[in-house]
């Protein structure tokens, strides 16, 4: 009897050493939420705001100050027939398409530190916007002059500040934004020569916020809203005489070197809404 009594209590003992580790992992606190590393994406839709009052400037003595007026030989304004925010879709009257708004989309790696309701962390994106923004002038000649950019790649680097209500976190982000940039000019004028430079690379900022959903323990979707701005004020094209007359009027004596131009909007500008995914380890 006291055989079986000993027997039943080793056996009990020895169920007990094997459960302790399972009942205390059971009973230990899962990791918050938001806490750790993640990786995901996002795709959306970028508009720009309206830059209805963008124009060309000119340096007509290349001094490299921008704000001459480019004459004819008559004392006119060759540019008299105005601008227009848009690339040109005719050389007289004054006439352009709208600006391209378009679809954004970019990969993402973060990490995150949840303190209570608090999390604060950073993210770093690497993606595309297909925004497309145009500027042009229209001169007397008549001829049409388009400086056009677009974004090859863009980049940024975010703080990320948060309440979390549960699996629901809400947030506000800001942080470096750099772009690399395609530029194009185009004309109508086939008698002038053109020569374009400047820096492809532009940097600025980036800000906004956002909810991000848990869905399980390592999924997550949002929505997410970023506002955009790059500082891009190093893109010219120089004309020069090319096949015209020496009367042409961006080489019109005394100063017969020829004309930069540049667009006078130096800032590039977008809204984007996206959506977001993220998997947590």
């Amino acid at each position: 009897m006291r055989s079986q009594f000993f027997l039943s209590l080793a056996a009990g003992t020895a169920a007990l050493s094997f459960a302790a580790p399972a009942f205390a992992q059971d009973a230990a606190p899962e990791r918050a939420p938001f806490d750790g590393l993640y990786v995901g994406g996002s795709v959306g839709f970028d508009a720009q705001p309206s830059d209805a009052r963008s124009t060309l400037l000119f340096d007509r003595n290349l001094d490299g100050t921008f704000g001459d007026t480019v004459t004819t030989s008559t004392g006119a304004n060759a540019f008299s027939p105005g601008f227009c925010n848009g690339a040109a879709t005719s050389t007289a009257p004054v006439a352009c398409r709208n600006d391209k708004d378009n679809i954004s989309y970019a990969g993402r790696i973060g990490i995150d530190k949840q303190y209570g309701n608090l999390v604060a962390g950073v993210v770093g994106e690497f993606g595309k916007s297909k925004i497309n923004d145009s500027t042009s002038g229209f001169s007397t000649t008549p001829a049409s002059y388009t400086f056009s950019r677009s974004i090859k790649y863009n980049a940024n680097l975010r703080a990320r500040v948060g309440y979390a209500a549960n699996t629901t976190l809400f947030y506000a982000t800001a942080g470096g934004a750099y772009a690399k940039l395609n530029h194009r000019f185009t004309t109508s004028n086939t008698a002038n020569a053109f020569a374009s430079r400047g820096d492809r690379d532009v940097w600025g900022y980036t800000g906004g916020g956002g909810i991000e959903q848990k869905l399980g323990r390592h999924f997550s979707i949002g929505l997410e809203y970023l506002y955009t701005q790059y500082k891009d004020n190093d893109y010219t094209v120089r004309v020069t005489q090319g096949t015209a007359p020496a009367t042409n009027p961006f080489v019109l004596a005394p100063n017969t070197g020829g004309t930069d131009i540049i667009r006078s909007d130096d800032k590039f500008r977008s809204h984007s809404v996206r959506a977001t995914a993220a998997f947590r380890f």
